[in-house]
């Protein structure tokens, strides 16, 4: 019986044998057979044909790399590259056919034909004039002298719109540059100018697609980038702004004109955010502060100051400072009378400031541009009691105290009044009776502002002290046989009885 020990040393006698055999194995399909070559190129034909494309192109650079002398492998490399809509990349490889076999007439054409829509006009016309030079079949010569024809009226096109370009006559250099685009939809240079007319015409949109288009067909157009980071902040998109002139400066680093626009950008950016983050977390006054370095940054562009004006008038009237918003509001509606987000914030303001009529029209405005808006629909319900209500009885007037007032607040002036209108202070009658009624209408303000539930009530429109405003009739049960005379003391917390004698 053999042993292990004995087995492991006779395998490793053959291992350096084997090693060589592969490493000659690999070194002849590196080498490129003709067998293998042809192996690849027929199972990347196979492929291409199915629509395994990825896995086609895997055979073919195979191919190229077993024999890189074989102009049908790269031929059939450029046609996958063609699949995949990847024209940029079959260039190369259509060169390097017509390098290894000048008379491929249908690698000519498809050059030219790749040529001629990147712009490249003269080349173009090469390709083709060599195409109708090599005794071509009809279907090649007819395309090459259609191709040929084409280029020529380009050219004659390219030079009419930069005349007018050079006399700063816009729209008709873009006229002139449509029909070229239309025929060379990869001629970078032409997309530059069309984007600049574009942006001298206000059409900001069009020169954004424009330019995306150019970034991506030139692979170092950092200008192209900086002209869209440009746009996008003078259109308010600031974010949108640090994202393209970020690629700029991972294109070049020290290109000056991206690095000074990026720390403009991100000051601003950084201000924006920080102004959101406070309204987030409802600190007003701050966010206020925030929007107003936000219009000392970039007072020159209007969309800013816009947004800054808006996110104030905001702030001002979730922090119930309607008198304050007001102004700030209808000045950011100047720009923008249809701005929904504005007119419901100015509502509200008019509410806090007890213009209710007002109110009205700006939630009845919003109404027309946001129907199905519920926010708008209940403020505008609430604004049509509010308004229904001050025709009545107004318990914040009564006592003369804002709607915003603190509790401490209303009981003071509550103090005040009701030593002011105590019946015990008039002899006369008639004023004692009108003491007394008023007397009660302090006392019943008094008792609705100071107890939250009631005072909720009153500020959505509905009194608690009315039974006509109550659903289905009925008063709030703490105030169900209400007598401000019994127990009442205006000036402490205790129990106290007031005498009141009549003559």
């Amino acid at each position: 019986m053999v042993s292990v020990t004995s087995m492991a040393h006779r395998i490793l006698k053959y291992v350096p044998f084997v090693l060589v055999l592969i490493d000659l194995r690999y070194e002849g399909v590196k080498c490129g057979k003709t067998v293998d070559v042809e192996s690849h190129l027929e199972m990347g034909k196979k492929l291409l044909a199915a629509g395994q494309l990825a896995d086609a192109l895997s055979h073919f650079h195979a191919a190229v790399d077993g024999d890189p002398k074989h102009y049908m492998a790269y031929y059939r490399r450029a046609t996958v590259y063609f699949a995949m809509g990847k024209s940029k990349s079959a260039l190369p490889d259509l060169s390097k056919v017509i390098e290894l076999k000048p008379d491929f007439t249908a690698a000519v054409l498809q050059r030219g034909n790749l040529l001629l829509k990147q712009g490249k006009l003269d080349e173009a016309e090469a390709d083709f004039k060599k195409v109708l030079n090599s005794n071509p079949n009809d279907k090649d010569e007819k395309e090459a002298q259609s191709q040929l024809k084409k280029s020529d009226e380009i050219q004659r096109l390219v030079v009419e719109a930069r005349a007018h370009f050079d006399r700063r006559d816009y729209s008709t250099t873009v006229v002139y540059l449509d029909k070229v685009i239309e025929t060379c939809a990869w001629d970078v240079e032409s997309r530059d100018i069309r984007a600049e007319c574009f942006m001298q015409m206000g059409e900001m949109a069009k020169a954004i697609t424009d330019l995306k288009a150019t970034s991506k067909l030139r692979s170092d157009n950092t200008q192209a980038f900086y002209k869209l980071s440009s746009i996008y902040y003078h259109l308010g998109d600031h974010e949108t702004s640090l994202d393209a002139v970020r690629e700029c400066l991972k294109l070049d680093p020290d290109h000056k004109q991206c690095f000074g626009h990026y720390k403009q950008v991100k000051k601003l950016s950084k201000q924006v955010q920080s102004a959101e983050e406070l309204i987030q977390q409802q600190r007003y006054g701050d966010a206020v502060s925030k929007y107003e370095a936000v219009m000392k940054t970039e007072p020159d562009v209007p969309q800013y100051v816009q947004q800054a004006k808006e996110r104030i008038c905001h702030c001002l009237s979730k922090d119930q400072q309607g008198a304050q918003a007001i102004p700030v509001c209808s000045e950011a509606l100047e720009s923008e009378p249809n701005n929904v987000n504005v007119l419901k914030d100015r509502a509200e303001a008019y509410l806090q400031d007890e213009q209710y009529e007002e109110a009205i029209k700006d939630f009845e405005s919003a109404q027309e541009h946001s129907e199905n808006d519920r926010q708008i629909k209940e403020g505008l319900e609430r604004a049509q009691r509010l308004l229904k209500q001050s025709q009545k009885r107004d318990y914040y007037k009564i006592l003369g105290v804002k709607r915003t007032a603190q509790k401490r607040e209303i009981i003071k002036a509550y103090r005040k009044l009701a030593q002011q209108w105590h019946p015990d202070n008039f002899q006369d009658p008639e004023d004692k009776k009108k003491a007394e009624k008023k007397f009660i209408d302090i006392a019943q303000a008094k008792e609705v502002l100071t107890d939250p539930e009631m005072r909720s009530k009153f500020d959505q429109g509905e009194d608690p002290m009315d039974p006509e405003s109550q659903q289905g009739g009925h008063r709030h049960q703490h105030f169900h046989g209400f007598n401000p005379f019994q127990g009442f003391n205006p000036f402490g917390s205790g129990p106290f009885s007031f005498k009141f004698s009549h003559n």
